[in-house]
């Protein structure tokens, strides 16, 4: 059966460049009929025509994964962040405003999908809602206070707001809920990396690579660090060391 197949948006170092685009594959879905069955495969469909940068194309395959699976959140997801993507690269008004709508009733369906807050409170930064933006993610991680996830993104909104020691407070509190959580160690040891703190950045790094090791750009810098302190590195994946850089950590969360 086909895994179910989204568009992870990130933010990037500024609110107006979060649109780059990966893939995240969902959990398989249980027996369910060939309208999910189709639903997937329009989903896998339109999310690579959107790497090729057919956008109209794209948006087809998830108007249509939505009308095979309407309870399905990740279509809606994903025909948001589409139409977000084209409403920000050709100014066009009404495609955001669509997106805005499919954001909420992808969340309707699922309240806690990260990567759909992380696109609506885009779309608010962008559309010069900044608090409306704060206010989305503050009310999501107060209703699951449980969860390091609302936290996560929190920190990554206040950190592209440039308020950095509020983000580490948030990542903080993250580990607190779930210690091992890779995103929030990674996250963490990127504001101390950031910050000179090379030190902490190192045992956050290497401890997040201790959870996950499939983080190559994490497995770089712990090179890079342990190299100028002569320590030892961890066992890590191989890294193509041109990714390096020494003014910025190329680290992402």
């Amino acid at each position: 059966m086909l895994r179910n197949t989204t568009i992870l948006s990130g933010y990037s170092a500024r609110f107006a460049q979060w649109l780059t685009v990966a893939l995240l594959a969902g959990g398989v879905a249980a027996t369910s009929g060939c309208n999910n069955i189709a639903s997937q495969s329009a989903n896998a469909e339109g999310v690579r025509l959107y790497q090729q940068g057919n956008y109209q194309q794209a948006s087809d395959q998830f108007q249509q994964a939505i009308a095979k699976d309407p309870n399905s959140p990740d279509g809606y997801y994903n025909l948001a962040a589409s139409l977000h993507k084209t409403g920000t690269l050709y100014n066009r008004p009404n495609d955001l405003q669509q997106s805005e709508s499919l954001y909420n009733q992808c969340l309707n369906r699922d309240p806690n999908h990260t990567e759909c807050y992380r696109g609506l409170a885009v779309l608010l930064n962008e559309t010069g809602r900044q608090q409306q933006s704060f206010t989305l993610l503050n009310n999501w991680a107060a209703s699951n206070p449980t969860s390091a996830d609302p936290k996560i993104e929190l920190a990554r909104a206040l950190e592209e707001a440039g308020q950095t020691e509020q983000a580490k407070a948030q990542l903080v509190e993250a580990l607190t809920v779930d210690p091992h959580n890779a995103r929030s160690l990674t996250a963490l040891g990127r504001l101390r990396d950031q910050a000179g703190d090379y030190t902490q950045a190192l045992a956050n790094y290497q401890r997040s690579l201790s959870i996950n090791r499939y983080q190559p750009e994490v497995a770089t810098r712990v090179a890079q660090l342990q190299s100028t302190a002569g320590v030892s590195a961890p066992a890590a994946p191989p890294t193509d060391p041109r990714t390096a850089t020494s003014a910025q950590p190329p680290v992402r969360y």
